[in-house]
């Protein structure tokens, strides 16, 4: 968690946001399982707001409170760390993709299919150490 954490402050939010925590709690659940992002209202806001007695909505203005303090503050960082320019503050599931993006290091690599094939993605797992071709 405090990698979230590190990683928020350098975007240039801070604790006394109560949507420092949702966010760092909603990126962490991310990184462990990205397919939260898929309907954040159903499986991401509950269980953040149920971990903080609070609920969905609040979570969701929250973190869309600390998107804003980002895009303000520390915008060539998020940007940088969405690997490109971004035209407008990026939604709430944007951000916290972004986020869970630039911290995970998990097992899975993402790979692109080969020339003359199709443009679908592959996913396979990786051992550690060794790097998918």
């Amino acid at each position: 968690m405090t990698a979230v954490y590190d990683l928020l402050y350098q975007l240039g939010a801070t604790a006394n946001y109560t949507g420092f925590f949702h966010t760092a709690y909603a990126v962490s659940l991310c990184v462990g399982r990205p397919d939260r992002l898929l309907l954040v209202t159903k499986w991401l806001y509950p269980e953040v707001a149920k971990q903080y007695g609070t609920n969905w909505k609040a979570v969701e203005r929250n973190i869309r409170t600390v998107s804003r303090v980002i895009w303000r503050e520390n915008r060539p960082l998020l940007e940088e760390l969405a690997h490109g320019h971004l035209e407008q503050k990026p939604r709430n599931t944007q951000l916290l993709a972004i986020l869970a993006a630039s911290l995970d290091t998990g097992p899975l690599a993402v790979l692109a299919a080969g020339p003359g094939e199709d443009d679908e993605m592959r996913v396979t797992e990786e051992a550690p150490g060794l790097m998918a071709i």
